[in-house]
């Protein structure tokens, strides 16, 4: 399964095993993942949602203590823990749904809010050996559906169609997960479409997961602040797709409002609660409004030693070709003027 040479070397690299060295110690079983520790740590149970949240903050101010402490001797499981807590806050946000920054709230037990997911459906999982070296091989599961509505998406057979796909029951997943990570994969990596609409369904299945296991929340990042609180102390690596800059583009080409200050704010929690890796994707004729000033914004908010990965294989699919400026493919001259800005930056650990 590891068959990737720099799937091996990553390990080697001291600056990125340093940036993210709490997600290599968890998929080299050296200490518990976040959600291990979640299930150990007892909290108070309501069915009020502000004692909930209130209780979901004042464990989350001490979390980062907890997890620095806890090792597999300490683990003993609560009759209510601070996973359990989580789920019980996610199911009173699902019956209101602002999970994203779209805040269609909709009950989504009878109704599908902007993202067109009512139950969680999934359009594969396997074993993927094309990610990021440090990821590789990452059980990847795609669900169908998002919330953003990109004219060039790469994935548009699933994102833009969230009746398709597969209901599968969170033990049936849990199952699967447990498989595969005995099988030698190094993470469960959630993506889609995008995993944000899904956040009930995800917790719910790692609750019944039996290996330890990083968690890779492989997002657009356009989540709500709630959300993001109910996956800090879950999320062990966090794979954010940061897409544009501060100008129009987000709303031009994905249909979504306040982009910048969403995933801006995201990416400063994300910071704050694990470890992280950033993917950049060059558009055509975006290189000045977008490129630049996302990795401009990161080396100066998230440090120089943030993992970026500057991806150049756009491709002008579904409704690319109608819209001029992003028809075509970046250029060699626009992905190396990007390569060679983060450089210029300080940015050390591009991948």
């Amino acid at each position: 399964m590891w068959n990737r040479q720099d799937a091996l070397k990553i390990l080697e690299n001291k600056n990125i095993a340093k940036e993210i060295s709490t997600y290599f110690e968890i998929m080299l079983n050296k200490r518990p993942s976040r959600v291990k520790v979640d299930s150990m740590i007892p909290a108070k149970k309501s069915d009020d949602i502000d004692h909930l949240w209130i209780e979901q903050e004042h464990i989350r101010d001490e979390f980062k203590e907890i997890f620095d402490k806890t090792t597999f001797n300490g683990l003993k499981k609560p009759n209510f823990s601070y996973l359990d807590l989580k789920i019980k806050i996610a199911e009173k946000i699902f019956e209101n749904c602002h999970f994203c920054e779209m805040r269609c709230y909709v009950n989504r037990t009878t109704n599908k809010g902007s993202c067109g997911v009512m139950n969680s459906k999934i359009a594969s999982e396997f074993v993927h050996t094309g990610e990021e070296a440090p990821l590789v091989p990452s059980h990847t599961i795609f669900f169908t559906g998002c919330n953003f509505g990109c004219v060039y998406c790469q994935n548009f057979d699933i994102s833009q169609f969230p009746e398709a796909g597969m209901e599968i029951s969170e033990k049936k997943l849990a199952e699967l997960i447990d498989r595969r990570r005995k099988e030698d994969s190094r993470n469960v990596n959630f993506v889609g479409g995008d995993p944000t609409p899904n956040l009930l369904y995800i917790l719910k299945t790692m609750k019944l997961c039996t290996e330890n296991i990083p968690v890779i929340w492989n997002s657009n990042f356009y989540m709500s602040e709630g959300a993001m609180k109910l996956l800090d102390g879950f999320v062990d690596l966090f794979l954010s797709d940061f897409k544009y800059g501060p100008e129009g583009c987000a709303e031009r080409l994905s249909k979504v409002q306040d982009y910048w200050n969403t995933v801006t704010r995201n990416h400063k929690m994300a910071k704050d609660s694990g470890d992280m890796v950033i993917r950049h994707l060059v558009l055509p004729n975006h290189v000045e409004c977008c490129s630049k000033p996302i990795l401009k914004w990161i080396s100066e908010n998230l440090g120089k030693e943030t993992v970026v990965n500057i991806m150049g294989q756009y491709r002008p699919v579904y409704m690319a070709q109608k819209c001029n400026e992003i028809m075509r493919y970046p250029s060699h001259q626009e992905l190396e003027e990007v390569v060679n800005y983060a450089k210029k930056l300080g940015l050390i650990n591009l991948i």
